[in-house]
């Protein structure tokens, strides 16, 4: 994927526009930005008389749907191992996909044998519960609002505290990344020195015990049995490792003038995938700046968003642990009641995953049961 473009030669400008995006719109207008490569790309502004997401139906594929995943959590029938492991103890349930990622709702048990997944890199958002995994290089405690970035060919299992365990997968089929910081400096957004990694704790042997390794690849499962914990490695060095960082330790880029593109807040990047924290921050304080996302069609990426906590200022009717889908090459914006109610408050409280993504993703059938079926008809 392109993080970078070319410096337009020539900004054009043609009838009633905003000085500046996103500050002081002309009275009586909407603004749309209209942006190529997800907000890195070239960009410009279109002033209209109504918002583009006016509409009174959708017809076709590109409804922007919304799923409880809430709902998925309790039926573990659904993870039929088309995307993994369908043990009752870890079987992730795919909700959407493409050749590239893979989005699921996982709610482990404690697991008396070991993952590996030969697929991709697996990324967890923590959201609800706390543990232990217990990896290819040691020991590493979690809790609510960590990221777990586990690499590929990896092996490990959870060994969850007795909470109910709700977690966030993102499954890439390429190797997860950190965004250059460019002109930000190396400590933007997150000190690299706040990343946490394993620690090796005693290793006992069990006399007597068989150890099953369960191993993804192309979506089907090859378990290898072992007559020793496979996890043994008394030491380790390098640069590859499972890694951990809490949202409380991800400090978001603000501007008291002028609302930040997505791309401001991307914490890690995949191949044709980029992962988004949006965290509490302070509200723009400028009279005439925008205080919520601008209206933008989604040109290059679908856009997915993880709910896990506080109050979704950019959407009504959205509760923790559901998520938003809204597919390229349909537009999007903030709610009419979100625009209101960004006027009174001084900032943020919300948490949520942005995962955007360059190929079209589908649903699946897990996903499909789960549907806020009237989310398209929520702009009006």
């Amino acid at each position: 994927m392109r993080l970078t473009h070319d410096t337009p030669l020539f900004p054009l400008r043609k009838g009633t526009i905003a000085r500046q995006a996103h500050v002081d719109l002309p009275p009586g207008t909407f603004e749309e930005e209209f942006a190529r490569q997800g907000f890195y790309g070239r960009t410009s502004h279109l002033y209209r008389r109504h918002p583009v997401t006016s509409w009174t139906r959708i017809e076709g594929p590109l409804r922007p749907r919304s799923y409880d995943l809430n709902r998925l959590a309790w039926n573990r029938s659904l993870g039929d191992g088309l995307f993994g492991c369908a043990e009752p103890a870890f079987s992730p349930i795919c909700f959407l996909h493409n050749e590239d990622v893979a989005l699921h709702w996982v709610a482990p048990q404690s697991m008396d044998f070991f993952y590996r997944n030969g697929d991709g890199d697996d990324v967890y958002f923590i959201h609800a519960g706390a543990g232990r995994l217990d990896c290819s290089f040691g020991f590493l405690d979690y809790a609510q609002g960590d990221y777990l970035v586990i690499p590929r060919g990896t092996t490990y299992r959870f060994l969850p505290d007795g909470q109910a365990q709700r977690y966030l997968l993102i499954e890439s089929a390429s190797e997860i990344t950190i965004p250059d910081r460019n002109q930000l400096g190396p400590n933007a957004l997150f000190d690299p020195a706040m990343i946490d990694t394993p620690e090796l704790g005693d290793y006992r042997e069990e006399a007597g015990r068989e150890w099953a390794v369960h191993i993804k690849r192309r979506n089907r499962i090859t378990q290898v049995i072992y007559p020793f914990n496979p996890n043994d490695a008394v030491g380790w060095k390098g640069d590859l490792t499972v890694w951990r960082i809490n949202v409380k330790d991800i400090r978001p880029v603000t501007s008291h003038r002028y609302h930040l593109p997505p791309s401001a807040h991307s914490t890690f990047l995949g191949r044709n995938l980029v992962i988004c924290s949006f965290l509490p921050r302070p509200f723009e304080a400028e009279e005439g700046a925008m205080r919520v996302p601008f209206f933008h069609c989604n040109i290059d990426f679908d856009e997915v968003l993880f709910y896990s906590s506080g109050h979704f200022f950019s959407r009504e009717g959205i509760g923790p642990g559901m998520v938003t889908w809204h597919p390229q090459g349909i537009h999007h914006g903030p709610h009419p009641k979100a625009i209101a109610a960004a006027r009174d408050k001084e900032s943020t409280d919300e948490i949520a995953v942005m995962v955007d993504t360059a190929r079209p993703l589908e649903a699946t059938g897990a996903a499909d049961g789960v549907e806020n079926e009237n989310y398209w008809a929520s702009w009006r």
